[in-house]
């Protein structure tokens, strides 16, 4: 078999693993991820999503096999990373956890992921105090800021921040005042992140996936405040991209009968037309606006029956999921969404995943 035909299967069994794991069905994506670790032993994916999948059944100990198994190929790969250290924290094996955290701020930090890295660095900081922990999240911090950072960018530096000052005023009460670099670095963070806050206004979700934008935009933008931008110049800069909605905020009539919406969505799912997709989101959008999340999140159900692979099904089940406080469950959706739109070559599906990720902060 030639090497193209034999990743073609490798390919088939993972996403046949993703999609199982995404309508629930554990012994199913485990059976599919051990067929692709079968095909490419090489590589890592697998042996992660395996343990993925192992995480959302809350099986921990079973995941950590699997993690490790992907480490062992890959040391340096970030989902395993990161969800090994969520598996050891999930069993309370905090000093454990704490290195893995360690780890993967690393890695985050040597792929220009620095939001993320601060974001690792705090937890590491959170679940085991240290002093080496302490100056490599101030220095991560400091590294943040100098970026630019966008909305959730600014919201990494807040949570560091926050965690910061209380290790330092835990390290007081229990040893010593913190050093001075520690305080001048909490301190220039604070301060920039205030300066951020009086300018900001509401952010759009698509901002967080330009990955592509200017180092010197903060400079750009100062200095048209206090000029404006010359009219040639002007002319020349290309139109802000729109901004991509959320999978629920959907343009609903205020008079919509929802009952009588209800029953067409419900007609068409009977008669297996797919056309009744948008009228299933409509009608959990309309749940969701009047505060009926269990009912909206009975049409994305029944949607599921129609479309089982839908991208913006799964991103309106992910707002669903974070409004009922099941971040856990929301961040592993994302996860499987983003490995499937991979596999797919979807520009289209990665970057609504992206901006669900940013709104989600």
């Amino acid at each position: 078999m030639s090497g193209e035909a034999l990743y073609e299967r490798y390919k088939d069994a993972l996403k046949r693993g993703h999609v199982a794991s995404l309508r629930g069905r554990l012994e199913e994506s485990l059976k599919a991820y051990a067929e692709a670790a079968a095909i490419a032993p090489e590589r890592s994916t697998p042996h992660t999503s395996a343990a993925t999948a192992l995480m959302r059944r809350k099986r921990p100990v079973d995941a950590l096999r699997h993690y490790r198994a992907a480490l062992a190929l890959s040391p340096r790969d970030e989902a395993a990373l990161l969800g090994r250290a969520q598996a050891l924290a999930s069993l309370e094996r905090r000093p454990e956890a704490a290195d893995a955290f360690d780890a993967l701020a690393e890695v985050r930090e040597s792929i220009g992921k620095l939001a993320d890295a601060v974001d690792a660095a705090r937890r590491g900081l959170e679940l085991a105090e240290g002093r080496e922990r302490r100056r490599t999240l101030e220095r991560l911090i400091e590294q943040l800021r100098a970026a630019e950072p966008s909305e959730p960018g600014r919201l990494a530096l807040e949570r560091a921040l926050r965690v910061l000052e209380g290790s330092a005023v835990v390290a007081t009460k229990a040893t010593a005042a913190p050093t001075p670099e520690a305080l001048a670095a909490a301190e220039a963070a604070a301060t920039a992140s205030a300066a951020d806050d009086i300018g900001q206004g509401a952010s759009e979700a698509a901002e967080a996936s330009d990955s592509a934008a200017s180092p010197d935009r903060g400079l750009e933008a100062v200095a048209d405040a206090v000029s404006g931008p010359s009219p040639d110049l002007a002319e020349q800069q290309p139109a802000a991209p729109a901004p991509i909605r959320a999978a629920l905020d959907r343009d609903l009539p205020p008079d919509l009968d929802v009952t009588a919406l209800a029953r067409s969505a419900e007609a068409g799912v009977e008669q297996g037309d797919r056309t009744a997709l948008p009228l299933l989101l409509d009608l959990a959008a309309a749940h969701r606006r009047d505060g009926r999340i269990d009912a909206a999140l009975d049409a994305c159900y029944l949607a599921l029956s129609l479309e089982p692979d839908d991208v913006e099904l799964h991103l309106a089940l992910v707002e669903l999921y974070d409004e009922r406080g099941w971040s856990v469950l929301a961040a592993e959706k994302l996860d499987l969404l983003d490995r499937l739109v991979t596999l797919d070559a979807d520009d289209t599906g990665a970057s609504r995943v992206a901006s669900a990720r940013a709104a989600r902060g």
